[in-house]
């Protein structure tokens, strides 16, 4: 007899972004007039600039002449490819080599793949709160006791707390545990951990032979040049990180796919031998992937390229200026607003002692502004709305003229 696996009854109530829909849904059908101005999910909507949009092309165009004709490729990436992310991660001060890069089809499978890799009673801490990902493949992988509804969390889960006493950035765990997950720009607040913060982590993973599992996906939207841009700029990450990045919101690549891990040979675990989980890794990846585009690696080529960093930075700087018009608007109408400064996203304190599902209906119901509920992320997320500064500027003028002229609480 055939039997579910029954850790999928585990997670909560439909993921979050699903969720989210359903309920403008329901709005739309019950206001058919209202104009939805969408703040809500991390979706780029800028197109490709022009030297991408060549790099695509050559992809294409390769794929139609015998001579340059490729069928499948490396699984672990293009070598061309990885050793421009080897020169792109050398040019921040982290000396990796080309085979220490896995090229995929974005960070988001990878962050829920690479717990597969370590062993299923592992104890696991994350960053809270924190992307759904990290915490759902974890729960499907039965790494969780039972969903406590009261709590908010997982039994057998250790939650590093995220709050405006930290600055958003958590301590390390009291306890030994064997993965931690951080991400830095974070998903959802919007902080940045700068070298201190993340070398106590990494002296942490090191004396419990832990490893951390680092999600850097925003880093090329930091603009202080004082903070860290990568795991590897700290001493030691080396022994105890894995880096997941993606060119999803850096170039726009949403649509195309395509991110990568770094795993260098160097790490080690309590009962394995240097090198042995970069084997693993790539064992995986052999087994459950056959690589990622031929297409969209010529297209990650063109990133690289310095005409198509500068590109890809003028539009990073497009949606941080988006960034920028969200956040004064919003503390024009008297909230209470973090980040927006090194990362694309806007963490909100709601109004009123509203919990953020109702402070999502709230916004949807008065101004047709879209979010996504802070508690969604995790325990620490109650109490906060996560906005995103990815959209059409005239998009996201309209979206903060409809908060500030319409919302209840907003501050006339």
């Amino acid at each position: 007899m055939a039997r579910i696996n029954s850790n999928y009854r585990k997670l909560t109530a439909g993921y979050l972004f699903p969720e989210i829909e359903r309920r403008v849904e329901r709005f739309q059908r019950e206001n058919p007039a209202a104009k939805i101005h969408r703040l809500g999910i991390g979706n780029t909507t800028e197109p490709l600039t022009p030297t991408l949009i060549k790099g695509l092309k050559d992809g294409v165009e390769r794929l139609a002449r015998a001579e340059t004709y490729s069928g499948y490729g490396d699984e672990q990436g293009q070598k061309e490819l990885r050793t421009a992310l080897a020169r792109y991660y050398a040019a921040m001060g982290a000396d990796l080599e080309p085979d220490e890069f896995f090229v995929s089809d974005g960070a988001k499978p990878d962050a829920g793949n690479i717990q597969s890799i370590f062993s299923s009673d592992s104890m696991v801490a994350f960053q809270d709160p924190a992307y759904p990902v990290y915490v759902d493949s974890n729960v499907i992988a039965g790494r969780s006791g039972p969903f406590d509804p009261d709590r908010g969390n997982y039994g057998r889960f250790i939650y590093m707390p995220c709050h405006e006493g930290n600055g958003f950035i958590p301590d390390p765990p009291e306890k030994k545990v064997d993965l931690i997950y951080l991400c830095s720009p974070n998903n959802p607040t919007g902080a940045v951990a700068d070298h201190r913060q993340l070398q106590r982590f990494v002296d942490y993973a090191r004396r419990h032979r832990a490893v951390i599992i680092f999600d850097a996906a925003y880093a090329e939207f930091i603009a202080d040049p004082q903070l860290p841009r990568t795991i590897f700029e700290i001493e030691g990450a080396r022994e105890c990180a894995i880096e997941i990045n993606s060119f999803s919101k850096f170039a726009g690549f949403t649509g195309v796919r395509l991110g990568w891990t770094v795993l260098p040979r160097t790490l080690v675990l309590e009962d394995s031998e240097p090198g042995e989980l970069r084997r693993c890794w790539l064992r995986r990846q052999t087994t459950f992937f056959n690589g990622a585009s031929n297409i969209a690696q010529r297209g990650g080529l063109a990133v690289l390229s310095p005409t198509g960093l500068e590109e890809c930075r003028e539009l990073i700087g497009y949606y941080m200026e988006n960034s920028r018009i969200i956040k004064e608007g919003l503390q024009e109408s008297g909230l209470t607003v973090y980040g927006g400064e090194n990362a694309p996203y806007l963490w909100v304190k709601t109004p009123g002692g509203l919990s953020s599902w109702e402070f999502f209906d709230r916004l949807l119901k008065e101004t047709s502004v879209v979010g996504t509920p802070g508690s969604g992320f995790g325990p620490s997320g109650e109490g906060y709305f996560r906005l995103s500064a990815f959209g059409h500027r005239a998009a996201i003028e309209m979206a903060v003229e409809s908060i500030i002229t319409r919302a209840s609480f907003a501050a006339r």
